[in-house]
């Protein structure tokens, strides 16, 4: 039922790591964003997958992992992403990705949780050193990377109490806890 995808298709920020995710696998994401509504049907959006130990040592210190969290640097050896999607506007298709990035991605991360598996966009990324050291062409724009990975952690979600605070936290369990606004509060009459 796409209720339950979408209700297990949460942030995850551990993974473990010694679960790999192989090229068809990612492939076959790429193919649910492929398939996805795009504005105009222009189809801007192309991508690079990463799955190699060495690729992803260079993608995982250019993402922040989690602003509200201020004493954690991110997963630690062992409990990081197995892959990684790099979605890319091809700005010679082009200027703006209208939604489509936000649209690739939850198809993306959909399959994703279907298969077992989770993810976390990243839009906070140091794009410049990215760009370098994957030697990506001036023509693409990174919009975002989706760290994949067999989830090792706990997430739940739980009714807003304070309207002011959506902070996500973790307990001492380790277990991480989402906020979520009531739907009577979304609607307005």
């Amino acid at each position: 039922m796409l209720r339950n995808l979408i209700k297990a298709n949460r942030t995850y920020r551990r993974f473990y790591e010694d679960v790999k995710i192989e090229r068809n696998t990612l492939e076959e994401l790429i193919d649910l964003a492929r398939l996805s509504p795009s504005g105009g049907n222009l189809q801007p959006l192309k991508y690079i997958i990463s799955y190699r130990e060495e690729t992803n040592k260079i993608i995982f210190p250019k993402l922040k992992w989690a602003g509200y969290l201020k004493d954690w640097d991110g997963p630690v050896p062992g409990e990081r992403p197995s892959a990684y999607i790099i979605m890319l506007l091809d700005k010679n298709i082009s200027k703006s990705p209208m939604w489509d990035h936000g649209i690739a991605s939850q198809s993306i991360l959909l399959g994703a949780v279907e298969k077992g598996l989770a993810g976390c966009q990243f839009g906070s990324i140091d794009k410049p050193a990215l760009m370098k050291e994957l030697n990506i062409p001036e023509n693409y724009e990174i919009l975002m990377v989706i760290a994949l990975g067999k989830p090792k952690e706990e997430v739940v979600l739980e009714e807003i109490k304070d309207a002011k605070d959506l902070k996500y936290w973790r307990d001492e369990k380790e277990v991480h806890h989402v906020p979520k606004r009531k739907l009577e509060d979304l609607i307005i009459e």
